[in-house]
C-alpha cells in the first residue's frame, strides 16, 4: 500500500508547494520509494508466497485487492531503480533558476515523474482489471506530457500522435473488461480464473464462450496498441525521440512494459488456455516483425535518439517470443525434473536488463547533445575523447541489447535460444540470431562514428577546424550525394553551450540560401562547434552505473531467479497442463522453486560447448566442478579449449 501512498503523496504536495519544493520533495522520495520496493521484494523472497493486502479491509469484488507476487516484486525494483537514476540525472535539466520563484517546466517534470512512479507501482501489484484499467490510464496521461515538456511543434505532434493511439487502446481494453465484466459477475483476476475453469475453460478442448473470445481479443488489441508493437509502432520512434533525455530514459525503460505486463498477466494469470499455441504463434510473429523492422529502420537513421528509439520496437519483440516458448506442448524436461522453464526466466531478464541498458543510452544521448549542440552520427567525431564515460557506458549497454556475454541480454537471449531448440520451434532461434546481428550493426555504426571518425582528426587542431569554430566559411568541393548536399545547405549548429538538451537532441538540418557571390558555393554543415564539457562527471556516472547493472545481471546465479517462480506455480501454471497432455507428458504443476540446473549465467559459456537435448531429453548438467540442482543428469560437460576452460571456469565460480 505505501508503494502508492507515497509517491502520490509526494506528487500532491510538490504541485501545491511549487516547482522548488516539487523538486526537493522529489529528490527525498526517489531514496524512500527505492527503500520499500527492497523491503517488499525482501519480504516476498523470505516468506515464498505472494503478498495479498485488501484496501480498507474488503474483500474483492466488494473492494480492492492489491497482489505482490515475485515478478511483481523483480518490477517494482526495477522501476524503482530506474526512477532513482532517472532523477538523480535529471537534476541539472528541471533544477528550478535561482533567480526566480516559479518555474512550470520543472514543476511539471517533477510532479509527472512521481505520478508515473505510483501508476507503474499500481499496475504492477493490482488485481482487479478495472483497477488496473485506472492504473494504465494514469500512466498514459503522466507519460505523454513528458513527451511534449518542450513545446515544440515537433513534441507536440508526437505527443497528440501517442495520445491517440493510447486512447484507442484504452477503449478497447475497457470494452473487454465490461466484456468480461457481464459474462462472469467480477474482475479480480483470481475469481476470473476460477470461474472460466469452472465453464471449461481449463479443458484440453474448451468450450469457450463467445463473450470472453471477444473481451481477450479487445483487451489484448488495445494493451498492443500501447506496448507500440508491430503494426500499432507509428507513436513510439517520434514520441521517444523528441522527449528530453530523462523522459526518453522512462518512457522506453519503464513506460512500454506496464502495458506488456498487463498482456502476460492475461495470458498467463487468467487464459493461458483460451488462445491456442497457433495465437501464441501469431503474438511471436508480430514480435518477429518487431525485431527486424526495429533492427533496419535503427540502421537507417541519421539521429542517436531515433536509432535508441527504434532500438526499443525492436527489442520489445524479443518479449513477444516467450508466448509460443511458455505454453508450447513441448516443455520437455523442465517439467520432470521441477525446473524453471528456460523461457520464463529468460523473457524476465531480457524486459529488466533492456530496461537498465535503454534508460542509461537515452540519458548518455542526453548528454552527447549537450556536448556537441546535436545527435547526428555523422558528426560525433572527438566524443571519445569529450564524453569517455558516457561512450563507455553506451558500448556496455549495447552489449547487452546485442546478447554478448557475461551481460544480462546475453543470458536473457541464451535462454530463449535453449526454449526455442527444446520445444521444437527452431525458427525463432533464427530471429534472436538474426536481431542480435541487427543491434550489432547499427550500435557499431554509433561507436565508429564516435571513436574513428574523419572530424574527430579535424578537432585536434588546425587552421580549418579553428576557423569553423569561429564562423568562417569556406568553399566546398563539389557534393557528389543527395545526402552529401542536404548536409552542406544546413546552417553551423548553435555552441553546445547555447543549446537546451532537449533542443539539442532533436535538431533537424535546415536548407540555407548561398552566399551572395559565390554561386554553386553554400556554407558548410561540417563545422563542428567547439567542444568543451558542459555536463557534470556525476551525471556520466549515473549513466554507467545503469549500463553496469546491465551488465551484471549476467552475472547473478540463476538460482537468484527463484523469486520469479513466487505465486506462479499453483492455480495460474496449472492451466497449462492441457496443452502438454496432447504431446504425451504427464499432467504437471509448476512448484514454487526450481531453476534451470546452471549455476550462472555466465555458466553458459561451458554449457554452449554442449550438444543441446533434443525434444524428449533432459537438459544437460552442469559442469562437475560447479554446484548443480538435484534432479535428473545424463551427461556430462566434455574437456573445453583452454582459453575456454579457463574463462568458463572462472566465470562459472562467481556467487
Amino acid at each position: 500500500m505505501m508503494l502508492l501512498v507515497v509517491p502520490v503523496l509526494a506528487m500532491l504536495f510538490g504541485f501545491v508547494l511549487g516547482s522548488r519544493a516539487a523538486e526537493r520533495i522529489a529528490l527525498l522520495t526517489l531514496p524512500l520509494g527505492l527503500a520499500l520496493a527492497v523491503a517488499v521484494a525482501a519480504l516476498v523472497l523470505d516468506q515464498g508466497t505472494p503478498l495479498s493486502y485488501d484496501i480498507g479491509g474488503w474483500a474483492s469484488p466488494l473492494g480492492v485487492a492489491l497482489r505482490v507476487d515475485g515478478l511483481s516484486a523483480v518490477l517494482l525494483l526495477t522501476t524503482a531503480l530506474v526512477i532513482t537514476g532517472v532523477g538523480l540525472y535529471a537534476r541539472a535539466d528541471f533544477a528550478t533558476p535561482a533567480d526566480v520563484d516559479e518555474a512550470r517546466t520543472p514543476l511539471a517534470f517533477w510532479t509527472l515523474l512521481l505520478g508515473l512512479w505510483a501508476a507503474l507501482n499500481a499496475v504492477f501489484i493490482g488485481q482487479d482489471l478495472f483497477n488496473l484499467y485506472v492504473a494504465i490510464e494514469l500512466l498514459t496521461f503522466t507519460a505523454v506530457p513528458l513527451v511534449c515538456l518542450k513545446g515544440s511543434a515537433e513534441t507536440l505532434q508526437a505527443a497528440l500522435r501517442y495520445l491517440l493511439f493510447a486512447l484507442l487502446g484504452s477503449v478497447l481494453y475497457l470494452l473487454g473488461a465490461a466484456l468480461l465484466y457481464g459474462a462472469y459477475g467480477t474482475l479480480d483476476i483470481g475469481q476470473l480464473a476460477a470461474a472460466m475453469r469452472g465453464s471449461g475453460l481449463a479443458a484440453a478442448e474448451p468450450a469457450v464462450e463467445p463473450a470472453a473470445i471477444a473481451a481477450v481479443v479487445l483487451m489484448t488489441a488495445g494493451l498492443l496498441a500501447k506496448t507500440a508493437l508491430v503494426p500499432l509502432h507509428l507513436w513510439l520512434p517520434p514520441a521517444h525521440a523528441g522527449a528530453p533525455a530523462a523522459a526518453s530514459a522512462i518512457l522506453s525503460a519503464l513506460v512500454v512494459k506496464g502495458s506488456f505486463y498487463l498482456i502476460f498477466r492475461l495470458w498467463i494469470d487468467l487464459m493461458p488456455v483460451v488462445y491456442t499455441q497457433q495465437i501464441a504463434q501469431g503474438l511471436a510473429t508480430l514480435g518477429a516483425a518487431a525485431i527486424l523492422l526495429g533492427g533496419i529502420m535503427a540502421i537507417r537513421q541519421a539521429r542517436l535518439k531515433m536509432l535508441i528509439a527504434y532500438s526499443t520496437l525492436a527489442q520489445l519483440g524479443y518479449l513477444f517470443l516467450i508466448f509460443p516458448l511458455l505454453v508450447s506442448p513441448v516443455l520437455v524436461p523442465t517439467l520432470a525434473d521441477g525446473s524453471t522453464p528456460a523461457a520464463w526466466t529468460g523473457g524476465v531478464l531480457q524486459l529488466v536488463s533492456h530496461a537498465f541498458a535503454k534508460a542509461s543510452m537515452f540519458m548518455g544521448a542526453g548528454l552527447i547533445a549537450i556536448a556537441l549542440g546535436h545527435d547526428r552520427i555523422a558528426d560525433l567525431g572527438g566524443l571519445s575523447r569529450l564524453l569517455p564515460i558516457t561512450l563507455v557506458a553506451f558500448a556496455l549497454s549495447g552489449l547487452s541489447l546485442m546478447g554478448l556475454p557475461p551481460s544480462g541480454g546475453f543470458a536473457a537471449k541464451w535462454l530463449l535460444l535453449r526454449a526455442a531448440i527444446e520445444t521444437g520451434q527452431w525458427w525463432w532461434t533464427l530471429v534472436i540470431l538474426f536481431g542480435g546481428v541487427l543491434t550489432g550493426t547499427y550500435l557499431y555504426r554509433v561507436l565508429a562514428a564516435a571513436s574513428f571518425s574523419e572530424s574527430d582528426a579535424d578537432l585536434a587542431a588546425g587552421p580549418a577546424s579553428r576557423r569553423q569554430s569561429e564562423g568562417v566559411s569556406e568553399p566546398l568541393p563539389k557534393l557528389a550525394t543527395g545526402a552529401s548536399a542536404e548536409l552542406a545547405s544546413a546552417p553551423p549548429p548553435e555552441p553546445a553551450s547555447e543549446v537546451s538538451p532537449e533542443r539539442a537532441s532533436v535538431q533537424s538540418p535546415r536548407s540555407s540560401s548561398q552566399l551572395p557571390g559565390q554561386t554553386g558555393q553554400v556554407q558548410s554543415a561540417q563545422r563542428q562547434p567547439r567542444l568543451q564539457r558542459p555536463v557534470a562527471r556525476s551525471r556520466e556516472l549515473i549513466v554507467l552505473a545503469l549500463a553496469l547493472i546491465s551488465i551484471a545481471l549476467g552475472l547473478v546465479p540463476l538460482t537468484s531467479f527463484e523469486i520469479l517462480q513466487i505465486g506462479r506455480g499453483g492455480e495460474a501454471m496449472a492451466m497449462l497442463e492441457p496443452l502438454a497432455e496432447p504431446a504425451g507428458l504427464s499432467a504437471f504443476e509448476l512448484p514454487a522453486s526450481g531453476v534451470t540446473p546452471v549455476p550462472s549465467a555466465t555458466g553458459f559459456l561451458a554449457s554452449v560447448m554442449e550438444p543441446l537435448p533434443g525434444v524428449a531429453g533432459s537438459l544437460p548438467s552442469a559442469p562437475e566442478s560447479l554446484p548443480t540442482v538435484a534432479g535428473p543428469s545424463t551427461s556430462s560437460v566434455a574437456p573445453l579449449p583452454s582459453a575456454v576452460g579457463a574463462q568458463s571456469s572462472a566465470m562459472g565460480s562467481l556467487p
